[in-house]
């Protein structure tokens, strides 16, 4: 986490099922699809949590070849899901499809970089979560 942003993060409801959140100077909005019972003006929160993930292993793959000077045209990611039976997420699959001009000899190791991605080590090593309520003035 960046070291000049605060820790806090700001939730608020700014009408209908809309919910944003306020975070180092950036204001990530929301919405439920209207099959929801929302507008679908905005991303869904898990959207928004899917996105997180293929985005930051997006910038480590960008990082990989911008410190080894490979040119990233034609390089892209596609995130795939499999459902569990039960609901949820059973797997994420993240492929990172390059031109046949990437160098044969950092195919595995732009994969490697892109596993690095800060949140997936989050999902694989939790946090503690506490909700509580608390009341202000």
């Amino acid at each position: 986490m960046n070291k000049d942003m605060s820790n806090d993060m700001v939730i608020t409801f700014p009408g209908g099922l809309r919910v944003n959140a306020d975070f180092g100077g950036f204001e990530f909005k929301t919405d439920q699809p209207a099959q929801g019972g929302g507008d679908g003006s905005a991303p869904s929160p898990f959207s928004m949590f899917l996105a997180s993930l293929g985005t930051c292993a997006g910038f480590y793959a960008l990082a990989f070849c911008r410190q080894r000077d490979i040119p990233t045209e034609g390089i892209r990611l596609v995130q795939k899901l499999t459902p569990r039976a039960t609901g949820g997420i059973e797997k994420i699959a993240i492929e990172i499809e390059v031109p046949p001009s990437f160098p044969e000899k950092y195919r595995g190791a732009i994969a490697h970089a892109a596993g690095a991605c800060a949140v997936k080590k989050a999902i694989e090593h939790p946090p503690a979560f506490e909700v509580k309520t608390v009341v202000t003035p």
